[in-house]
């Protein structure tokens, strides 16, 4: 019984406050910027190694694996 009514005081008070927590608010300051990104030109290559990766694995998914000696 007893913890019963911790747990009913407890859910009172999180009811109570929530409205005061929510108006709060919070600013974020931000980091100034000094310079350009080292990484500029790295999407475009992100982005043909991607293209290349996904030929090449449908390449190998659609290889049969029949490779038949010519020479005999």
């Amino acid at each position: 019984m007893k913890f019963r009514n911790i747990a009913m005081a407890t859910a009172a008070l999180s009811l109570a406050t929530a409205p005061a927590i929510a108006q709060a608010t919070f600013e974020r300051a931000s980091a100034p910027i000094e310079g350009e990104s080292e990484l500029q030109g790295s999407g475009v290559i992100l982005g043909v190694l991607a293209a290349a990766a996904i030929i090449a694995g449908i390449v190998i998914a659609v290889d049969d694996g029949d490779d038949d000696s010519v020479s005999g």
